[in-house]
């Protein structure tokens, strides 16, 4: 598993406050798009259509970008080009999410012919100052909503925000961590990684936005592609449930 990127400078985080714009809770209209029949399987590689839906905020909803700019769409083309048009992605990022708000509009946006979640949510959690410890419940909560509906699970780490004290940002970067292990989810580190220079220590800022919080399209297409990859190999690979603790 690829590690995580664990100090980048400033403007890395800034990054994750993409996800704000300004983080609000407001009424959502579900969306009307759907897909089509398909057949949820216990083992991968999968044989049938497999619709993956990435449930995140405005880092997926590719705000700033036109609607095929953002990296959901790079992770579906992708998909399509190396022959796996069986593979389908649905962007379910809605800006402004928290994780509270993501749980709760989870079910009818996670729809009933998903076959897999990949959870991309958590930083407006850490520019409001939720406790990073509510926001381990919302997620739990979406594994475990996702579980019971037989669904595969993915997960995308975030970072906080050095001004937000070693001790908040400490409990909230290995939440992600520790829900992966407990409940046996792929863990993808870094949600940003693919932005971050080669010495790992800084964001390219030539892949940012003007407004120093959103993704550019060149941005987005290395989120998609780097996203794209893991996801492939992961999809690839059977899903084995974690091995039985030894005495």
């Amino acid at each position: 598993m690829q590690k995580p990127i664990h100090s980048l400078v400033t403007i890395a985080v800034f990054a994750l406050f993409a996800a704000c714009s300004p983080a609000k809770e407001t009424a959502i209209t579900p969306p009307v798009a759907s897909v089509g029949q398909v057949k949820v399987t216990d083992q991968l590689p999968v044989e049938t259509d497999y619709s993956l839906v990435i449930l995140g905020d405005s880092l997926t909803a590719g705000l700033g970008l036109a609607p095929d700019d953002a990296f959901p769409t790079i992770v579906q083309t992708d998909f399509a080009k190396n022959g796996r048009p069986d593979v389908r992605i649905l962007n379910a990022g809605v800006s402004g999410d928290t994780s509270k708000s993501a749980l709760a509009r989870f079910d009818w946006s996670v729809g009933p012919e998903a076959d897999g979640v990949l959870i991309a949510i958590g930083a407006n959690d850490m520019l409001n100052g939720l406790e990073p410890e509510q926001t381990r419940k919302n997620i739990e909560a979406m594994i475990k909503a996702a579980r019971q509906r037989k669904l595969d699970v993915f997960l995308t780490g975030m970072r906080a925000a050095p001004n937000m004290g070693a001790d908040y940002g400490a409990a909230f970067d290995e939440l992600y961590g520790k829900l992966a292990t407990q409940y046996c989810v792929a863990l993808y580190p870094f949600l940003l990684q693919a932005l971050a220079r080669a010495d790992g220590q800084s964001i390219d800022q030539n892949l940012i936005q003007r407004d120093g919080l959103h993704p550019t399209k060149a941005g987005a297409q290395r989120i998609g592609h780097a996203l794209s990859g893991w996801l492939d190999t992961q999809l690839n690979t059977p899903h084995i449930p974690c091995a039985a603790k030894t005495k």
